[in-house]
């Protein structure tokens, strides 16, 4: 079906993808997403490799903390999962770029993330 010289372009092209996308996934190292919850009163700042750069409490939560800790570990913990649903959703978008008009089958577009 495929010659030599075929099947080899296809491996040639293949591990141009594959570094294409190494260089990608490095690159999302750097990239921020910001999740927050509260109406902002929490804010997470993170990279799309999950590392935590900045937490900022509105300090109208620090006045009462001793009784509302319950509410501020809540809302921690709400911006936290929010900045986690956008660098998943972040790393998606730009990996998916690489598979596009592969003509995959179905799933193994997941094998490249």
């Amino acid at each position: 079906m495929f010659g030599k010289a075929g099947i080899a372009g296809l491996m040639k092209q293949a591990q141009q993808m594959q570094d294409k996308m190494k260089q990608a996934q490095a690159e999302l190292g750097n990239v921020e997403v910001e999740g927050e919850a509260g109406a902002g009163l929490v804010k997470v700042t993170m990279t799309c490799h999950y590392g935590v750069k900045r937490l900022n409490i509105d300090p109208s939560l620090l006045s009462d903390a001793a009784d509302d800790k319950e509410m501020l570990e809540d809302l921690i913990a709400a911006a936290v999962n929010d900045a986690v649903r956008k660098a998943e959703a972040t790393t998606q978008e730009r990996m998916s770029k690489y598979t596009q008009g592969l003509n995959l089958p179905a799933g193994m577009g997941d094998f490249f993330k």
